[in-house]
């Protein structure tokens, strides 16, 4: 079981916002997923990734592929408090699931 929390590079957040937004995505995601999925992947570690997308597009197509694949997701859009305008697209989460579909949808991403 992973979760992959994929997040733009391209806004130049600092790292308590980074931070923030990608724990946002991870709670979503994982209350998006089923009991079984939530047991299986708090018992083993809560494995999890964070990995870069270039911009807001490459976040939908990403989201649609997750959809098409049936797993476990969310886009997390900024409140606009500090950092960002309001409804910036920061982050997506996928899974947790199993690791082999995560990586279906975002085994190619690099890295943050």
């Amino acid at each position: 079981m992973k979760q992959a929390i994929v997040a733009r590079a391209d806004l130049g957040m600092g790292q308590g916002k980074l931070a923030a937004q990608v724990a946002h995505a991870s709670l979503q995601a994982y209350e998006a997923a089923g009991s079984t999925a939530r047991r299986e992947w708090k018992g083993g570690g809560q494995k999890k990734v964070v990995l870069q997308a270039d911009g807001e597009s490459e976040l939908f197509e990403l989201a649609e592929r997750a959809e098409l694949e049936g797993l476990p997701h969310a886009v997390v859009r900024d409140a606009g408090h500090t950092q960002l305008e309001p409804g910036t697209t920061t982050t997506l989460a996928v899974g947790p699931a199993g690791e082999g579909a995560v990586d279906t949808v975002t085994g190619s991403l690099s890295l943050y």
